[in-house]
């Protein structure tokens, strides 16, 4: 039976950050639009936490049940490692998925905004579908589509619109930076993952596209979410001051992964990247906050 700790490990905390990232922004975004609410983003937060603890167990289930975790070193893999039934994991990351249900529901309630469970639905079965199902679309090279509409696009905008009930330029434009970090993390799981899982046949991006071209990704990922939001954006001071703070801690990570490391060398630059996607999120709402 799996310790706390290794339950813990087993939720993948280094993932957090991108959980906790949009929603900071978005809680940003509504006090720049004077309509900041406590109550709202708290519940906003335990969605994001709540779904992102899920997905990372319910990848470890899907995972481990299908074998692909056997030739893969890194992380605690609670099924794959033998640390826990793969009923117990399962029903973790069915749990979260309530809890993030229930904080949805009662976002819901407040806002009165009904349209927003098919939004609360299509989080939770993309959470669950990345590797499990018939047909799981991480198993497919479309991981990183979903994490950027589903961990940039989607809790920005939404946590931004639970408080204003507006969606506005400013709120997608926040939202594009944070989906690309929160892709930089993934493709450098993948990245430490792809002899892993050419394997054990997950066809990911980067196994399709090779490790020197997933490296060349990552580095564009990284550019264009400190770049891009800046010219939409037409240089206002929030996002010219948080890309340029945020850009010295890219240096670390995108030096790593450039470099050519490889497994257990990259866990520093999956670390890092967490890390800029946290930093990046906090000082961008805060500053949003403040302008």
């Amino acid at each position: 039976m799996a310790t706390a700790s290794q339950w813990w490990a087993g939720a993948r905390p280094r993932t957090l950050p991108a959980a906790l990232a949009p929603v900071a922004v978005g809680a940003g975004l509504g006090a720049w639009a004077d309509s900041f609410d406590l109550v709202r983003v708290l519940l906003a937060l335990v969605v994001a936490i709540a779904l992102q603890i899920g997905v990372n167990y319910a990848n470890d289930y899907s995972d481990g049940v299908k074998g692909t975790d056997a030739a893969r070193v890194g992380p605690v893999r609670l099924v794959g490692q033998g640390l826990a039934a793969p009923a117990a994991v399962k029903r973790a990351a069915f749990a979260c998925f309530a809890a993030a249900a229930a904080a949805g529901l009662v976002l819901v309630v407040l806002t009165g905004q009904w349209w927003l469970l098919l939004v609360g639905v299509a989080s939770i079965a993309a959470a669950w579908l990345y590797t499990g199902g018939p047909r799981p679309y991480g198993y497919a090279g479309l991981g990183e589509v979903f994490v950027f509409v589903f961990f940039g696009v989607v809790p920005v905008v939404g946590t931004a619109y639970v408080q204003t009930l507006t969606i506005t330029a400013a709120d997608v434009t926040a939202s594009i930076g944070v989906g690309l970090l929160a892709c930089a993390i993934l493709v450098t799981n993948n990245l430490h993952d792809i002899p892993g899982d050419t394997v054990s046949g997950k066809v990911t991006l980067a196994v399709r596209l090779g490790a020197e071209r997933t490296r060349t990704l990552y580095v564009a990922v990284v550019a264009v979410a400190l770049v891009l939001p800046v010219g939409v954006a037409a240089l206002t001071w929030p996002w010219v001051a948080a890309t340029s703070a945020s850009a010295v801690l890219a240096v670390r990570p995108v030096r790593i992964v450039a470099s050519g490391a490889t497994g257990p060398a990259l866990i520093p630059a999956l670390k890092s990247t967490g890390e800029l996607l946290l930093v990046y999120g906090v000082l961008l709402g805060l500053l949003l906050a403040l302008g």
